[in-house]
């Protein structure tokens, strides 16, 4: 029965939104993440400052995970997870400190991962987990 509301809901999303692959990614991310256990406690996070932004925070067991969701409907610009260079992951880590300290968590309980998306009939999703280490901001 769920699975027939996601459907539903996805249709929906794709109607208006055909053009924005990112919006079904992360919708599809999403779901992956659910399915392999995760508890995933906010999309979309932003930083107050407007200096970064979260796709997706989940929780994993005991570990808070930060994860960027990267989208292609083809390979011909390179793998997805290519595209969260050095810059891209400091506005995410930017985020995701401000994101820890509101939950009191600990950095030493945390994670970056990425979630690649290759839209296909099936999407082909890779989940990197650890993919990068944060350094100093």
């Amino acid at each position: 029965m769920i699975g027939w509301l996601y459907r539903a809901a996805d249709l929906l999303r794709r109607r208006p939104l055909a053009g924005d692959h990112g919006r079904l990614g992360e919708d599809l991310a999403y779901r992956y993440l659910r399915r392999h256990g995760c508890t995933v406690v906010a999309r979309n996070y932003a930083a107050r400052s407007g200096a970064g932004e979260v796709d997706l925070v989940a929780w994993e067991g005991g570990v808070l995970v930060f994860v960027e969701v990267k989208t292609r409907s083809s390979a011909d610009f390179g793998a997805p997870e290519a595209a969260v260079d050095g810059e891209k992951q400091r506005r995410i880590a930017i985020a995701a400190r401000e994101y820890g300290r509101r939950a009191q968590v600990d950095d030493t309980r945390t994670r970056f991962d990425i979630v690649s998306v290759m839209l296909g009939k099936p999407p082909r999703i890779t989940w990197t987990r650890d993919a990068f280490r944060v350094r100093d901001i």
